[in-house]
């Protein structure tokens, strides 16, 4: 190894990791609002283009964590610690992962009637991904760590009221549902997209811990 590549390799890799981390936020949020957009429309082609581009988005994510993954194992100093650098790019990947799996079963289950609250959850996954995105191009700097610290209590509000969002769903799909395979069919999708919502509030929990260690 020459005196070139030994500099490389101790030099923080601040021009690889936080493009890729900030490619993963703007993916997340894309699908987030590809989401919304899909469970607002009622025409069954619209829903079946966007799904599309939601399965498409869903690969985007794979291959920028992929390639985070791959930074990690080829460069010795990284711009904050490796562990968070893997839980953050794991913990985003989720929340693509969740908002693909609940577009999947929607498909899947030919679902023809979409619940007032799967709607509300995704506009609160649409304002989650929001703050996900902002919080996470504030990682390059860390001058303005009260936008981290606000985007992630807002992020934690929104899963409690996703949370709330969901019991009171999942409540009265038991007790006015009378089609024992809708009720099945609703309840799936309902769990999956409060998944999501509860794999942003991880994406928060990482953030707050990068704060903590480097602000």
């Amino acid at each position: 190894m020459n005196m070139n590549n030994i500099f490389k390799f101790f030099t923080p890799q601040d021009r690889k990791f936080h493009p890729l981390f900030e490619q993963a936020g703007s993916n997340a949020l894309k699908i987030a609002e590809a989401l919304l957009e899909m469970v607002s429309t009622g025409d069954a082609e619209s829903r079946k283009t966007i799904f599309k581009e939601i399965e498409r988005l869903e690969h985007v994510g794979d291959d920028i964590t992929h390639s985070i993954f791959l930074e990690l194992s080829r460069n010795f100093i990284t711009p904050f610690d490796r562990e968070d650098i893997h839980q953050l790019a794991t913990a985003v990947d989720d929340v693509a992962d969740y908002i693909y799996g609940t577009a999947n079963r929607m498909q899947m289950y030919n679902m023809n009637t979409i619940n007032e609250p799967i709607v509300k959850i995704a506009e609160l996954l649409v304002e989650m991904c929001t703050d996900i995105d902002k919080a996470i191009k504030e990682l390059r700097s860390f001058k303005n760590i009260r936008v981290i610290a606000d985007a992630c209590i807002r992020i934690n509000s929104g899963e409690n009221q996703a949370d709330y969002v969901f019991t009171l769903a999942v409540a009265r799909l038991f007790e006015y549902e009378t089609n024992a395979i809708e009720l099945i069919k609703q309840k799936e999708v309902l769990q999956t997209i409060e998944k999501a919502t509860d794999k942003c509030e991880d994406v928060a929990n990482v953030l707050e811990t990068i704060l903590v260690k480097n602000a």
